[in-house]
Parts: C-alpha cells; sequence; structure tokens
C-alpha cells in the first residue's frame, strides 16, 4: 500500500487489521509451548505407545514435540511411561533434578497415576517423588491420548487460565505435608499400627 490510499477510519482499519499486540512474557510462552524438547526416556509397556506419537499417524511434529533428546541436560519434558518401581523413584527423580528449567512431567498410564494392576508394594505412583503437570490415563493409553495430555500441556504452558490447576489448589510442588501442620507433626508423636502387645492375626 502506497501513502495515501488510505486516509482516516480505512487507514485505521487497515493498521488495526495487522497489527498484533501482546506481552513479552507471552510471547515467551507461546513460543515454550511450541518447542518441547521430550527426554529419551521409557519405563515399560507404555513406552511402546509413547514411541508411536512420532510416527506418521499421529504426528506429533505438528506442534513441535517431535525432537527427543537422549540427555537430560537437553530435555524439559520427561513421558512417565510406565510402572515406576520404589528402587526406580530415586533414579527417575535424579534424571528430573537434571533437566533444566522450566521442565515438565506427564505422567502416562494408569501404573505411573495411580499403580494401576500393579498396586502392590513395590510400585509408586509418580505423585509422590516429582510434580506431575498432566496425568494421561489408560492400560496403555493409545498415542491419540497422549497427544491429548500434551496438547493440554501446551495449553497450560501458553498460560491458559483455565489450565492453572495447580495454582488453584495451591499444589506447586510435590508436598507430603503442607507448611502449617510441620508444627503440628514435630509434636506429635509416630503412631504405631500394631501397639505393643499385639501379634497378627495370621
Amino acid at each position: 500500500m502506497l501513502r495515501g490510499d488510505l486516509e482516516g477510519e480505512d487507514l485505521e482499519a487497515y493498521v488495526q487489521s495487522r497489527i498484533i499486540t501482546t506481552t513479552l512474557d507471552k510471547a515467551v510462552s507461546w513460543a515454550r509451548g511450541n518447542a518441547i524438547f521430550p527426554a529419551t526416556f521409557g519405563l515399560a509397556c507404555c513406552a511402546i505407545e509413547m514411541m508411536s506419537i512420532v510416527a506418521a499417524r499421529v504426528d506429533v511434529a505438528r506442534f513441535g514435540f517431535e525432537a527427543f533428546r537422549a540427555s537430560p541436560r537437553q530435555a524439559d519434558l520427561l513421558i512417565l511411561s510406565g510402572r515406576v518401581s520404589i528402587k526406580m523413584a530415586p533414579v527417575v527423580r535424579r534424571v528430573y533434578d537434571q533437566m533444566l528449567e522450566p521442565k515438565y512431567a506427564i505422567a502416562m498410564g494408569a501404573c505411573a497415576s495411580s499403580q494401576g494392576v500393579f498396586n502392590n508394594y513395590a510400585v509408586v505412583p509418580a505423585d509422590k517423588f516429582l510434580p506431575v503437570d498432566v496425568h494421561v490415563p489408560g492400560c496403555p493409553p493409545r498415542p491419540e491420548s497422549l497427544m491429548h495430555g500434551i496438547l493440554k500441556l501446551r495449553a497450560m504452558i501458553q498460560q491458559d487460565p483455565s489450565m492453572n490447576w495447580r495454582a488453584r489448589y495451591g499444589a506447586e510442588q510435590t508436598v507430603e505435608v503442607l507448611p502449617e501442620d510441620i508444627e503440628r507433626f514435630e509434636r506429635e508423636a509416630a503412631v504405631n499400627v500394631a501397639q505393643p502387645g499385639q501379634t497378627s492375626g495370621a
């Protein structure tokens, strides 16, 4: 358009239709939400379903998530795809701690979220040892379900207010004891399930 082609209200409408204003925080969140680098990390059978999200059928590359990183220092998303044993939990936490901020975690499948069919003493849900941003249910969840979870995570990163459930419920970190209850737990003596003199019923 050359100078003088439009005047007055027509020029004002033309300019308004071609300019986008935003804040720097929103621009950074938009870029961050479209360039996630997941860690190459699989735990069990859900990992087979996770691997297929890079294939042509689901094609996670459409959203900028396809570059799986072999080093946690180059990744910012940890997908817990499968059951986590108690012995494995410290290792998973170490991998998570080695990732740079900001970092995110998705618990994929019933085992990672709530122990699933392996609900016994040896399996621990992911929420017990690291903050999980999105839970994807299923046993195992289909790749489309994982994609839905990834898109929910992207919406959360891009500051969609409907996704901020952690702030709404005060669950910013993995907290076993709330700060206001620490003194109460320190004052109270530990409670034993089996009292002195009791024997097991069997």
